[in-house]
């Protein structure tokens, strides 16, 4: 009785744990915390933010991974996932086997910003000044094989400039030291750069995206100065494999709804992400195509960190 009175019980039943991969500060914390209040109202049951950094997103995907499968782990991935296993010869964990997918939450196109000691207004300015000094130029990034690390070392190949990479365990840490002026230059999401930009303590220089972003219509493309290029950012909810697809359901159904609140809607898009709400299926096919593209980025980089 006891058994099947407690598999009875109305989901949730008790706090939600959903993992950021990150420290506090950056784009991907900032996306959990804008809908955790929301969705601790929704269930009548508190989520709670788990801030678990290193490893490239590897520790606390890990630990997902190998939670139970009963609703109650859930870990906020982002492009990293994907990239990971080409990264690494070997991981804790399959990234995709190893999860149920739920939703992808929301996209956007990475900003390029820089300290405002660097003396470059413009993206030709800034290739220009890699040129002039070879090597002098560093940039910060969220950590190896992170959508920060992948877009410069993508912009670096498509210029012909060279930068040294300065890996951080987050976009927050990786922020406050490009902010102190320890680093130059980074490609991260305008949701965490952008209130920094409109203070004065960095310089945007362009958008990632194919067109100028709704979110800063002033301001350039990388493209409109080196043709082609492109790179974005996204967030997907994921469950441990195994999850039952009525938690599963739910899960995404309420996740949908807290995209649609006019508040939630307004915070993200005003600095240039986009709410989405994907099915799990959706989901899945999208990792699996972004996994595909990004091995092929590393190999032909030569990026293998292990």
């Amino acid at each position: 009785m006891t058994g099947a009175a407690a598999q009875a019980q109305p989901y949730p039943s008790r706090p939600i744990r959903l993992i950021v991969p990150y420290p506090p500060g950056g784009a991907t914390d900032i996306v959990a915390r804008s809908l955790g209040q929301k969705l601790s109202e929704a269930f009548g049951q508190q989520v709670v933010i788990d801030n678990r950094a290193g490893g490239g997103q590897v520790i606390g995907t890990d630990l997902a991974a190998k939670a139970a499968p009963d609703g109650y782990t859930l870990i906020l991935v982002t492009i990293t996932h994907t990239i990971n296993p080409a990264l690494h010869k070997k991981l804790p964990y399959d990234s995709l086997r190893d999860f149920t997918p739920v939703t992808l939450i929301a996209a956007s196109p990475q900003i390029l910003v820089v300290h405002p000691s660097v003396a470059a207004k413009s993206v030709s300015e800034l290739i220009a000044l890699a040129r002039a000094k070879a090597g002098a130029l560093n940039y910060a990034s969220s950590g190896n094989g992170s959508g920060g690390h992948l877009a410069m070392e993508l912009f670096k190949s498509m210029t012909g400039i060279q930068a040294t990479h300065v890996p951080y365990k987050g976009a927050g840490p990786a922020l406050t030291d490009l902010i102190a002026g320890q680093t130059q230059a980074m490609f991260t999401s305008p949701l965490a750069a952008l209130p920094h930009v409109k203070s004065g303590k960095l310089r945007a220089l362009a958008m990632a995206s194919k067109t100028r972003s709704p979110a800063a219509p002033d301001l350039a493309t990388v493209a409109e100065t080196v043709p082609g290029y492109e790179a974005s950012l996204w967030y997907g909810l994921l469950a441990p494999a195994g999850t039952a697809k009525p938690v599963v359901g739910r899960l995404h159904d309420e996740f949908a709804k807290a995209l649609k609140f006019a508040d939630v809607v307004e915070r993200l898009s005003s600095q240039g992400v986009e709410p989405i709400g994907s099915s799990p299926r959706e989901l899945l096919e999208f990792m699996r195509a972004e996994t595909a593209k990004w091995t092929t980025v590393v190999k032909a980089a030569g990026m293998r960190t292990d």
